[in-house]
């Protein structure tokens, strides 16, 4: 009868892991990440599908995320924000990785599938908005995007809270800060109708600014809300 085998250390789990990930790697993704503005360098090149599948295989475990995160790989960060238990981040957590965002990729999947399940978000929301750094003030926005996604027990308030933010920004004009500014506005106006009435009427005030980052995102706004799907969307909610 063999021995079961030892459980591995923690140190020996993220060595393993990142040898399973070096092996799933595929030069031709890594080549291709350059044309969705991702930074080839420290990846590995595997799709975001199978890096999920691969951590739905480990299951949470917070510890070892925080051990994943500091080997710097992009997909060793991918895996940690799949696997971290949002019950364990805490603030200064969110702040250490913050620090490390580095490209639109990372940032957004650790706020879309961590960083908006703790209760820290909303604050980090407000902090991150008076950040300098493109990628770390392109997360409070994607974190607000998420929030307004995910947080089905956040009031009008709370988002409403969060416009002046979002009109401040607004004259940023760089590539994925103002992407991220738009994102939040857009998926904050599809929550409800009241906040649709709010965001339609900032959009609307961003549109006729003499400011172009500012123009572009007012524009962007409107040509969503007047969709018919979102119009359809609205409508559904308003009836619930």
């Amino acid at each position: 009868m063999k021995k079961s085998q030892a459980p591995l250390n923690l140190e020996d789990q993220v060595e393993d892991i990142v040898a399973s990930l070096k092996r799933m790697g595929s030069k031709s993704v890594r080549d291709g990440m350059v044309r969705y503005g991702l930074p080839p360098d420290n990846a590995f090149g595997i799709p975001v599908g199978q890096m999920q599948k691969f951590a739905k295989d480990i299951g949470r475990n917070h510890e070892l995320a925080l051990a994943l995160w500091e080997t710097g790989y992009y997909e060793t960060r991918m895996v940690a924000a799949f696997i971290d238990d949002p019950a364990l981040v805490t603030a200064s957590q969110m702040d250490s990785w913050c620090k490390d965002f580095d490209n639109w990729g990372i940032v957004d999947t650790v706020c879309f599938k961590l960083f908006d399940q703790t209760p820290h978000a909303w604050k980090k929301v407000e902090q991150w908005s008076r950040k300098r750094e493109e990628f770390q003030k392109r997360a409070a926005f994607a974190l607000l995007a998420s929030l307004a996604g995910h947080d089905k027990a956040a009031s009008n308030e709370q988002f409403l809270r969060c416009l002046p933010l979002i009109e401040k920004a607004a004259t940023d004009g760089r590539n994925f800060v103002k992407k991220g500014v738009s994102w939040g506005l857009r998926t904050v106006g599809r929550r409800n109708l009241e906040l649709n009435a709010a965001c339609t009427a900032l959009a609307q005030e961003l549109s006729e600014s003499a400011d172009p980052t500012s123009r572009w995102l007012g524009k962007e706004a409107l040509r969503e809300f007047k969709s018919p799907v979102v119009a359809r969307q609205l409508k559904k909610r308003a009836k619930k």
